[in-house]
């Protein structure tokens, strides 16, 4: 299993990122969590196999329509085991 922290930063915030994201997740096999940070970025962790990761990995260089990213910084976490994709609050 492969874990990564993720930050993303661009204009991500109020154009349903999260949420697509949390879906995107789900259909690929991946869990994790995201959310919004008070400085304007969004931040995740994604576990699953390294295909299902790099899949959500890719769609995250995108972001849903109407967004812009413009950098997305990756870093290796320790895997957790965990299970479920959730968006949480804001931190």
């Amino acid at each position: 299993m492969r874990r990564v922290h993720v930050t993303v930063r661009g204009d991500v915030q109020g154009v349903g990122y999260r949420y697509t994201l949390r879906m995107v997740a789900r259909e690929a096999g991946v869990a994790g969590w995201v959310r919004n940070r008070r400085d304007g970025a969004v931040e995740a962790e994604l576990e699953g196999t390294p295909g299902q990761v790099d899949e959500v990995l890719a769609w995250m260089a995108e972001g849903p329509p109407g967004a812009r990213v413009e950098d997305a910084t990756v870093t290796d976490a320790e895997a957790t085991g965990e299970r479920g994709f959730e968006v949480l609050p804001t931190q």
